[in-house]
């Protein structure tokens, strides 16, 4: 039988990790943070001292066993996901979050790990959580990657406006995906919508002087 010191070495030690990877995500905005991780965590560990001890308490003599150790941390992994769940969110053609929702999947996995008396694979998650983080979100930032911008504009109807709109935005290498055409016949202007692609390390803003600088464009909106 696990002595009491060993128990709560165990729910300390996954507080500690669930916390440490929190205090990442804590710095960076997100809505889940130290104590979201730190209560997750230990609350896995616990789940799984738990699960150890009715395990040991009803096992029968010899190898027949009258319990499954497994049931109630398997029972806390599929429960996760409704946590995870609670952290996406879904801006326009955005989604925020998953990583955040991974982040405390792995969390309860490391508090499960650590309740079951394996620090060493619960602490070597713990860095390869913090190491794929901070150090793949540095590398992210050199990588050029596709980006996707909504970009609205709204302009006097004049003959081949939209057309030199189109040229500008291609000029900067964006691509148009999609676009729609309203037009305004009371104001004599129009109100176009792209939808646009640019493989860039950071989107240029340059697209957007230019095109307010031509002739009868009365606004740009492009979501940086």
């Amino acid at each position: 039988m696990v002595s009491n010191y060993e128990i709560l070495f165990r729910l300390l030690l996954a507080a500690f990790l669930g916390g440490v990877v929190g205090l990442e995500r804590e710095v960076h905005g997100r809505p889940a943070g130290v104590r979201t991780y730190l209560l997750l965590c230990m609350g896995s560990a616990l789940i799984m001292v738990v699960s150890e001890f009715l395990f040991l308490k009803f096992q029968v003599q010899g190898d027949v066993l009258r319990a499954d150790p497994g049931r109630i941390a398997a029972q806390a992994v599929t429960g996760i996901g409704f946590l995870g769940a609670g952290v996406i969110m879904h801006y326009r053609d955005s989604i925020r979050g998953l990583t955040t929702a991974a982040g405390v999947w792995v969390a309860c996995a490391v508090g499960l790990a650590v309740g079951a008396g394996f620090y060493l694979f619960g602490s070597a998650v713990t860095a390869l959580t913090l190491i794929s983080l901070v150090g793949i979100k540095a590398f992210e930032r050199h990588l050029k990657k596709d980006w996707y911008k909504e970009m609205t504009v709204v302009s006097k109807d004049e003959a081949e406006q939209f057309t030199r709109i189109q040229e500008v935005i291609q000029r900067h290498e964006f691509d148009i995906i999609n676009f729609s055409l309203r037009k305004d016949l009371e104001r004599k202007e129009f109100r176009a919508g792209f939808l646009l692609r640019v493989r860039a390390m950071h989107p240029s803003r340059e697209v957007l002087g230019e095109i307010l600088a031509l002739e009868g464009v009365r606004s740009v909106e492009l979501d940086f």
